[in-house]
């Protein structure tokens, strides 16, 4: 991105200037000089184009990690005000509906798996379904899938898939509301009947990681970290569900966004006014989808312990926090003053309430939030902590972001040689496809230390804890 075409309101905060004849709203890119060079110029265009959405409130904004996406940039925030026209766009959250992380806590250390990391990744690997179209043990018909589409997580631990106690760690306590699973097509329903308890494709992953420093001690010890420290995250969303319901609600959207005479600038900003019977239509099958992948991640959750036991009989893994990226969430903000609540769209970012807030679990409420970032096998992740005075609606980065396409990728790497390098490292990788692992090699990322780095300094989550991988289950 040439920055010349930016001003520069802060250290790590850019705006780009209206032009002569421009109605949009602002556009705010959070960043330093290197992350937003890195970044294809089709970012600015995407998110200039978000900011001339109807019922915009304050600015269209990018993440640090934020790179090229369908409708809205990857890392692109934004905030629709339902009662002044606002919009719900199935482009501003994505075709993988809440895809997020749940990250799991041990009271092993790396001296305790070290040992046996490798028969614990060969476990991991035969127990974790993941790859395209790869299904699970469990098959639901419609109607366990609709109690699927309304309970969540709540409804996986109902059925046996962990405890109580997990609820109390995962956004909206497991369970979205608002769900109608009646607003979800037969189609999208087919292709999950057979996906619940599965990772996918793509830069999804099951991670055994430890913890290698810590950047803030009394966060870490409220959110039960230290250093040497044993943490699994996994990294999954609604699989084929939820891509359906983008795919098909695209389309019923555009007709609405030309029935109520809204201009869209791109055709992939397909959206709808948040009150039109298209608009709750769709925010009725997204809360489904965000329901299936919480119930996805809880069920993975069951699955990963059922494993480690196998493992280390004496294991014990307890949810540190599960947080969603690709949603759109009815919240209360402070804008100028005043308290309003609004429709914030998050792709590719993660939701970072500060101390105080009142949805978050007690344990974490005198801190913030946690807020996981993840990276791509070899990067590393962190954990981060929500910052009471945000300025970005309570959102921040959720990963490393891509600096190289797929395809890019595919051109430089080849799968077996990265597994290869990785394991000079000491970081075991288990997947069925060699495609895939090059498509998400370590290089085709950003610097996911400057990311977290950066996501610090401004003001969006400051760094609790960097996690190094030790191995990485891909689809």
């Amino acid at each position: 991105m040439d920055l010349q075409q930016l001003h520069q309101i802060q250290p790590y905060l850019w705006t780009f200037p209206l032009k002569s004849g421009e109605s949009r709203k602002e556009v705010l890119l959070y960043g330093g000089r290197a992350l937003l060079e890195s970044m294809d110029d089709k970012v600015l265009e995407q998110i200039t184009h978000v900011a001339s959405l109807p019922g915009l409130v304050g600015a269209a904004m990018t993440m640090p990690d934020a790179h090229w996406g369908y409708g809205f940039p990857i890392g692109g925030v934004a905030a629709f005000d339902a009662e002044q026209g606002g919009v719900i766009s199935a482009g501003g959250v994505g075709f993988d509906i809440s895809c997020g992380i749940r990250c799991l806590r041990s009271n092993l250390n790396l001296q305790d798996v070290e040992p046996h990391l490798s028969t614990l990744a060969e476990r991991l690997f035969r127990v974790i379904p993941a790859g395209v179209g790869e299904e699970g043990f469990l098959k639901l018909d419609t109607k366990q899938l609709d109690q699927v589409l309304l309970g969540g997580a709540r409804w996986a631990v109902q059925q046996g898939y962990g405890s109580e106690a997990d609820l109390e760690f995962i956004e909206e306590r497991g369970c979205m509301s608002g769900a109608v699973p009646a607003n979800v097509s037969e189609l999208a329903k087919k292709r999950q009947r057979g996906e619940m308890g599965t990772l996918g494709s793509g830069n999804h992953y099951l991670e055994v990681q430890v913890v290698e420093r810590i950047f803030d001690t009394v966060t870490a010890q409220a959110f039960g970290l230290q250093e040497a420290q044993i943490i699994i995250s996994i990294h999954c969303g609604s699989r084929g569900l939820g891509h359906q319901i983008g795919t098909e609600y695209l389309v019923s959207m555009a007709k609405a966004a030309a029935r109520c005479g809204i201009h869209l600038p791109d055709r992939e900003l397909a959206c709808a006014p948040i009150k039109s019977p298209e608009g709750q239509q769709y925010i009725g099958a997204m809360n489904a989808g965000i329901n299936c992948a919480l119930a996805n991640r809880q069920i993975l959750t069951h699955l990963t312990r059922e494993t480690f036991m196998e493992v280390f009989p004496n294991s014990e893994l307890e949810t540190l926090f599960d947080v969603s990226h690709n949603t759109c969430k009815l919240e209360k903000h402070e804008v100028e003053g005043k308290s309003r609540m609004l429709h914030v769209h998050r792709k590719g970012a993660t939701r970072a309430f500060g101390a105080g807030h009142a949805s978050l679990p007690e344990r974490y409420r005198a801190l913030g939030q946690p807020v996981i970032v993840g990276g791509s096998m070899g990067t590393g992740s962190y954990i981060l902590a929500g910052n009471r005075d945000n300025p970005a609606f309570a959102s921040a980065s959720h990963g490393a972001g891509r600096a190289l396409s797929r395809h890019q990728a595919l051109a430089r790497w080849h799968g077996k040689q990265v597994i290869g390098e990785l394991a000079q490292q000491g970081i075991l990788i288990r997947s069925r496809s060699m495609r895939g692992v090059a498509e998400e090699a370590p290089g085709a990322y950003k610097d996911i230390d400057l990311v977290a780095e950066t996501t610090e300094q401004a003001r969006l989550a400051r760094r609790v804890a960097f996690l190094k991988p030790l191995a990485c289950i891909k689809g």
